[in-house]
């Protein structure tokens, strides 16, 4: 008689579907990174992850060898409705929402790198996230590489947040540093960057401070528990910064940079208790963090009242950084699906104002043309003190030549209204030729 034997088989999890919206330089990687490391990926997750498919706007044009061609495909809806998790690295508004939302009704969890689509109508999202049960992460859209978002939205939920400082885009900071090591004006900066892959051909995002707006939005709504949109930040990009603005900044001390600021102003005489965005050239005295962050790198300094000052720092952008933020998003996300739980919800039970840029206070650095006479510095001392704003520090240059000084005006701490309205009538003073440039001062 021959005695049979049973073994007891051990039932291996279902495949996490993965669609991933999307394959240029970050979705490429993305596809590189499930491909080279599914084992390790499958053994974090606790079940295989299965790329089921890719949605490209055209499939049959040049891909990296990486990318398996019978992925690819047109119909990103269909591919949409048979995920358990969708990727989505396509960028702008439209048909990015509709397919995100489409997935979450299906009951798909969701990782984006789209910072445009966060801070236009994040709350759409994650309003229906929770109302699906499913999950939306989202850190590669904020600082690329860096762990940013995770730390804001959860290792900081216990703490208060005061104020987030820092450089957001890489690109605007590649073009300032070119502009201050080698002397290149704004042009010459940003061709070097589109060049090297740094800037795209239209750099209206990065250099106009769209793209950084958008992240200092998502930001400021994660740390301050408030819905804040990319309509609520006061932007100024770079384009008016010229050679000689970051060749004075040297001179005085400084770096120029391109910030996001956000901050949780309390009620004072100024105004109500709210929150301030905005994102702007700054001055940075060279002897803080932020003056040494070179190239396309970003930083970021996050100031709560528990924790203190903590800094951020890494590759803020590039094909390869990008999709390790987003594959740490999907790992999480994955883990959720197999073995229960749920990353966390949208929090903005705060719902605190959001101030207006006048609101804004910090230093200012002023330069001025003046006729070149006696008594000159003092009158335009006496309507700075007029309007409430108090010298710091002067420098003064003369050309005799043309009978012009040029004076450097460094303010104390003031409004931006006070300042506005300062500088307006320093520039109609008979003796004032030009106010040559304005800027803030940051990181004092």
């Amino acid at each position: 008689m021959t005695q049979q034997h049973t073994s007891d088989v051990t039932s291996q999890p279902a495949p996490v579907r993965v669609a991933l919206l999307g394959c240029g330089v970050v979705g490429t990687e993305v596809v590189r990174l499930l491909t080279t490391e599914s084992a390790d990926l499958a053994a974090r997750v606790g079940a295989p992850l299965e790329l089921v498919g890719i949605a490209v706007r055209d499939a049959t044009a040049p891909r990296d060898p990486v990318v398996d061609p019978a992925l690819l495909t047109e119909d990103a809806e269909s591919l949409v409705d048979r995920a358990d998790l969708v990727v989505e690295v396509v960028g702008g508004i439209e048909p990015a929402r509709t397919l995100l939302l489409r997935a979450i009704r299906n009951g798909a969890s969701v990782v984006t790198a789209n910072k445009a689509l966060l801070a236009e109508d994040g709350p759409t999202l994650y309003a229906a996230a929770d109302a699906a049960g499913v999950d939306i992460y989202f850190e590669a859209a904020v600082a690329g590489a860096i762990p940013l978002v995770r730390p804001v939205r959860e290792s900081l939920t216990g703490d208060r947040v005061r104020r987030v400082l820092g450089i957001v885009n890489g690109t605007t900071n590649f073009v300032l540093d070119r502009m201050a090591t080698d002397g290149l004006d704004l042009d010459a900066a940003v061709a070097e960057a589109q060049e090297l892959g740094y800037a795209e051909a239209d750099p209206t995002a990065d250099v106009e401070g769209y793209d950084a707006a958008a992240k200092a939005a998502i930001l400021a709504s994660l740390a301050f528990h408030t819905r804040v949109s990319l309509a609520d930040v006061d932007r100024q990009g770079i384009t008016s910064i010229t050679a000689e603005d970051v060749a004075w900044a040297a001179r005085t001390g400084h770096v120029v940079k391109l910030l996001a600021i956000a901050e949780h102003r309390l009620a004072d005489d100024d105004g109500p208790e709210g929150v301030q965005v905005r994102v702007h050239p700054a001055l940075v005295p060279s002897s803080h963090p932020l003056a040494g962050v070179r190239g396309a790198f970003n930083a970021v300094f996050v100031e709560a009242e528990a924790a203190g000052e903590l800094m951020f720092y890494g590759r803020g952008a590039g094909g390869a950084p990008t999709a390790s933020a987003v594959l740490g998003d999907l790992v999480s996300v994955a883990r959720h699906r197999v073995h229960g739980g749920r990353g966390p919800a949208e929090s903005f039970y705060a719902a605190l104002p959001v101030l207006p840029a006048r609101a804004a206070r910090t230093r200012y650095q002023v330069r001025i043309d003046v006729t070149d006479r006696p008594g000159v510095l003092a009158q335009v001392a006496t309507i700075l003190a007029e309007h409430g704003v108090s010298i710091e520090a002067v420098r003064q240059s003369v050309q005799p030549a043309e009978s012009v000084a040029r004076l450097v005006i460094t303010t104390h701490e003031a409004t931006e209204a006070a300042l506005s309205a300062t500088v307006a009538a320093i520039a109609e003073h008979d003796s004032v030729r030009e106010v040559v440039s304005v800027l803030r001062v940051e990181g004092v």
